[in-house]
């Protein structure tokens, strides 16, 4: 079973992204905010991050450069922010993905 968080402030994301991953045999974990994020992460061994780059307190760019500085754990970042820099920049902070929000989830 492989171990998801989901760092994202928007609650029906992690809501939908919990359920399906969670009905497909993953155990997820969620945080709304890049602190509470970084915390789970330092606590809890995770298979994945999905980080969204807007959060209330951290950018998810900053998040993303600081779990690099003590992580590889691979990163999808889940953001509807439609700059194609802002794309390049979060793969070239080490992010594995990109996935523009609205999404289709089937």
């Amino acid at each position: 079973m492989s171990r998801i968080l989901i760092i994202d402030d928007e609650i029906s994301i992690r809501r939908m992204l919990h359920i399906l991953l969670e009905g497909a045999g993953h155990h997820v974990i969620e945080a709304d905010d890049g602190s509470h994020g970084l915390h789970a992460l330092a606590l809890e061994k995770v298979d994945l991050l999905i980080l969204d780059l807007t959060l209330p307190d951290l950018d998810g760019i900053e998040v993303l450069r600081r779990l690099r500085e003590w992580s590889s754990v691979p990163v999808l970042i889940l953001s509807a922010r439609p700059d194609p820099a802002e794309k390049v920049g979060a793969l070239d902070q080490g992010a594995d993905d990109y996935l523009t929000k609205p999404f289709d989830a089937h």
